[in-house]
């Protein structure tokens, strides 16, 4: 179960997505999938490593218009409940390792929907400033766009 979102803390996304939740887990648990929607589009993503358990890690990075690959997340799976919820975050790296740079963490959840999956990403931040700061940074803009990104994948 996920928490209640705080609005002075948390940013949300919250979609139906016309897809069965089993289309949306592979899409965020197969790398070859993950890599297809996780960076918006025209930068590409690469996983370096998707270690699917609790204490696992999730590296990725991206290229931006056809440039090297550079860091873009380095985090920690701190939950998986199949087909249901990933909750991820970048304050810890694999082997629970607390991170130098601490922002968010993640709870994706999916639910049944009669149109296929009710699909929300809650993102969970230690302050306001923090909150304010991935607002700036174009989070509408960036996770709405994956999110859509992820849609289209998966509703083929």
């Amino acid at each position: 179960m996920s928490p209640s979102p705080h609005p002075e803390l948390d940013l949300t996304i919250s979609r139906v997505i016309k897809a069965p939740r089993a289309a949306l887990w592979k899409a965020w648990t197969e790398r070859t999938s993950f890599e297809q929607w996780w960076v918006p589009a025209p930068a590409r993503c690469k996983v370096v490593e998707m270690d699917l358990r609790p204490g696992g890690a999730l590296v990725t990075q991206l290229s931006e218009d056809g440039g090297d690959f550079v860091p873009h997340l380095s985090g920690c799976y701190l939950a998986l409940d199949e087909g249901e919820r990933i909750v991820f975050t970048n304050a810890l790296v694999a082997g629970w390792r607390p991170a130098a740079q601490p922002f968010m963490t993640a709870i994706i959840t999916l639910r049944e929907h009669p149109q296929g999956t009710l699909y929300t990403a809650q993102v969970m931040h230690k302050d306001g400033a923090d909150r304010a700061q991935h607002e700036k940074l174009g989070f509408h803009d960036g996770w709405g766009g994956v999110t859509a990104q992820l849609a289209r994948l998966v509703e083929r």
